[in-house]
């Protein structure tokens, strides 16, 4: 215990040291070490060139501490902006790193301060800013988790040139990286394509005329990746011998698909990352099958638009505080791990349910669930499966 205090304290030190002014390297407590030895020597001796030895090492010691201080306390630092990307992908850090002096700085270390849920920094190198010049340094970090990440510290760290000491200061440089969720490509999902089908006679023939129908195709094109099972054209795809898609008419987008996320509710952590997962997916599945899809949160309400879209669910978290407005009053597909709020859903509502441990007995979950279909996802199996299979009906 005692050693680990003494540890811990001695870390502190060299940390403020570092920090304020400056803190000996391995090599400067060796020449330090053998400044005082010659020194003694010379006293015990009464040789001079043991005090030369001595009084020179001393010396060298001495324009060292200064030195790195002189380097690092001119040089200034600009961030430029960092581009979103999805879970998994790499942020790409792009730091400017000017150099106003006449002379060349050399042999420096950077340290970019993340937030600990993005990991620990990793010094970069920089070889040498060339007078009046400007260094542009550019690097990767790895992500795995979604999320809005600011920090605004960058650390420059330094001994040059003699080695002998290091220095190491703080410059701002704020910082704001948006990490997407995962999309999954749905190709087919029963949530989306059958919702409002048991409700709605216009509601279901317009559903009709997003199948295709005739009169409302507009143009054909080859398959690409994602593209709805549904809107293939087999005939002609079985004439060309590939896979041709139907254009459908502007027309065909005027359903409104809200994704529902209960972000006010009490959820698992891992159960509610999985369900900021499918939100997105049915999001973007919504958009590509033409239909006019939103998505809502306890914090935000009704919004639109890919980006923004994409940029509420990297920020949302569970236990956000609601809004005085509520669900809104249409149908809307529910992601919940609250099971008794499935029974006050509008009509013709759908959801996904995530149960909890703490859940209602069986037999009240069916009775809270006979009404509306929704799909009950099970941890032993792939979300992106479980999306894209037939509704529970009760």
């Amino acid at each position: 215990m005692f050693y680990q205090f003494a540890e811990r304290l001695s870390t502190q030190i060299a940390d403020w040291l570092e920090t304020h002014w400056v803190t000996p390297a391995f090599a400067g407590w060796l020449l330090g070490g053998l400044a005082l030895f010659y020194f003694a020597a010379g006293t015990n001796t009464m040789a001079g060139w043991l005090y030369a030895i001595s009084g020179i090492s001393l010396a060298i010691l001495g324009i060292a501490m200064t030195l790195p201080i002189r380097t690092l306390r001119p040089l200034q630092v600009r961030r430029r902006p960092i581009e979103p990307v999805s879970v998994g992908d790499q942020l790409t850090i792009e730091i400017d790193i000017e150099n106003p002096t006449e002379k060349t700085k050399t042999l420096l270390q950077v340290y970019d301060i993340f937030p600990y849920v993005l990991g620990q920094p990793k010094p970069v190198a920089v070889e040498a800013i060339p007078p009046q010049g400007i260094h542009h340094l550019v690097y990767y970090h790895p992500t795995q988790r979604r999320g809005v990440y600011r920090w605004d510290e960058i650390h420059l760290r330094t001994a040059a040139p003699l080695g002998l000491f290091w220095c190491r200061r703080s410059r701002q440089a704020k910082a704001t990286a948006i990490v997407y969720p995962t999309v999954f490509p749905l190709k087919v999902c029963p949530l989306v394509d059958e919702m409002g089908k048991e409700d709605s006679a216009q509601l279901y023939s317009d559903r009709r005329q997003q199948m295709g129908t005739e009169g409302i195709t507009r143009t054909l094109r080859p398959y690409r990746f994602g593209d709805p099972i549904r809107l293939i054209h087999w005939r002609t795809s079985a004439r060309y011998g590939e896979m041709r898609v139907r254009e459908l008419e502007v027309s065909t987008g005027g359903q409104q698909i809200v994704i529902s996320l209960d972000s006010a509710g009490t959820w698992q952590q891992a159960d509610f990352e999985a369900a900021v997962i499918a939100a997105a997916s049915l999001y973007f599945y919504a958009s590509r099958a033409g239909l006019n899809a939103s998505l809502w949160t306890a914090q935000t309400g009704l919004i639109q638009g890919h980006q923004v879209v994409l940029e509420t669910l990297a920020a949302t978290s569970a236990g956000e505080d609601p809004l005085p407005n509520g669900l809104p009053e249409m149908p809307l597909i529910w992601l919940t791990q609250n099971s008794v709020s499935l029974s006050s859903l509008p009509p013709g509502s759908r959801w996904v349910l995530w149960p909890a441990a703490s859940s209602l007995p069986q037999e009240e979950n069916t009775i809270i669930k006979r009404d509306r279909p929704g799909i009950e996802i099970r941890p032993d199996r792939a979300l992106d499966l479980q999306l894209q299979e037939p509704l529970s009906r009760f």
